[in-house]
């Protein structure tokens, strides 16, 4: 099942990149008494991913934060080494949270998981993005056209706080 406006983000600990290397992130404590953008994608140094729904939240980052969020968070079924490089890689490092999410723990427990194995990428995240309150997700917005952020950008992210 699909996670749903209203549900609490589930409690599993994930790896996120920071400058001084991974660091363990229990996702209760990591939303607890914030509100965040978390935003999906299906992997790191992907062209979409890359060229299109990442840089819309760096660009988009002040007006984001100054809407009363905390927090922007990406996260990719990669490795926190993969996480790491990208982060640096795009500018992003020390300005939103790059979460991996290797094994697909989370992707899987909140029903986002999409099964690229037939072009060779294994399982992966579907394209998403979401405001999380306390832990609550209070909007979600799901991609549902293939190589697009549109409605899971910034923009998108913009005219709903």
């Amino acid at each position: 099942m699909t996670i749903a406006v209203g549900d609490r983000i589930p409690d599993v600990t994930l790896k996120r990149a920071t400058p001084e290397g991974a660091k363990d992130t229990p996702l209760k404590d990591y939303f607890a008494g914030r509100t965040v953008v978390l935003f999906g994608v299906p992997g790191a140094f992907t062209p979409t991913c890359s060229n299109n729904h990442l840089p819309g939240f760096l660009e988009n980052r002040d007006a984001i934060l100054g809407k009363g969020v905390d927090q922007i968070a990406v996260v990719a079924v990669n490795d926190h080494h993969v996480m790491n490089a990208w982060a640096r890689f795009t500018g992003g490092e020390g300005k939103i949270d790059f979460i991996a999410d290797g094994s697909a723990v989370l992707t899987k427990a909140m029903g986002l998981e999409s099964d690229m194995t037939g072009g060779g990428l294994g399982v992966r995240s579907k394209r998403f993005s979401m405001i999380v309150k306390d832990g609550v997700v209070t909007s979600l917005n799901l991609e549902t056209k293939p190589g697009q952020a549109e409605e899971s950008g910034a923009a998108r992210i913009l005219e709903l706080l």
